[in-house]
């Protein structure tokens, strides 16, 4: 098997877990999917990402925190959100999300049914751990890109050692919350979490596979 064909592979076979499994990861499993995430390139070699790995009674600390932060209505992001999802944007995200609901026994219509899965971003869907994942502010879109390359291989790496993962911009929509739960600074931007565990590879919600768009819809070869 070429190189080409185990990263192939690997991007193949990684999914956003939606139901985890309590048992914790190792440390040593933890700390290798970090350091091989940190191979990633960014601007400068800046590096700008930083990563708080939770665990055990602080995980279960934080869902619970978390909740409560969004029953109170405390919603505040510190990078804009997506202003909307139109055309080809829009037919993806509403298949993924009929996938979902399909997969979990929610029938269209059933708004009680979709707000409970919704919820389950805010209790980071059972995961034994969550890495807070933030950027330079000072580095600003540019400092956010290089870390969202962190995260495909943070997710990657993760693969590659049996553990599922699902990267969760919903949480950051809750920055107030994050920042004061991790002590980041106003120099710090909460981008996302990374949820992280063992797959319950029998729950329904991991069931179902998101499809990929053919090469043609968004490549162009200007020869």
């Amino acid at each position: 098997m070429t190189d080409y064909d185990t990263l192939f592979s690997l991007l193949s076979a990684r999914h956003s877990c939606r139901a985890f499994r309590p048992d914790p990861v190792s440390r040593a499993d933890i700390e290798a999917i970090l350091t091989a995430a940190q191979r990633v390139p960014s601007w400068c070699n800046a590096q700008p990402w930083q990563v708080q790995v939770t665990s055990g009674a602080v995980t279960e600390k934080l869902r619970d925190g978390m909740q409560a932060a969004v029953a109170k209505g405390e919603a505040a992001s510190d990078l804009p959100f997506p202003t909307g999802y139109t055309g080809a944007h829009r037919d993806r995200r509403r298949t993924c999300g009929w996938q979902l609901y399909e997969a979990v026994g929610v029938e269209k219509g059933d708004r009680a049914g979709s707000a409970r899965e919704m919820m389950k971003n805010y209790s980071f869907f059972g995961a034994p751990h969550v890495a807070m994942v933030s950027s330079g502010a000072e580095l600003g879109a540019y400092g956010a890109l290089d870390t969202g390359g962190f995260v495909t291989a943070f997710c990657l790496a993760a693969q590659s050692r049996g553990i599922a993962t699902i990267a969760q911009a919903a949480p950051a929509g809750f920055s107030p919350f994050l920042h004061d739960f991790f002590g980041l600074g106003d120099d710090r931007l909460a981008l996302c979490v990374i949820s992280f565990g063992h797959a319950d590879r029998d729950h329904p919600a991991n069931a179902f596979r998101t499809e990929r768009a053919p090469l043609a819809d968004w490549a162009r070869f200007l020869d």
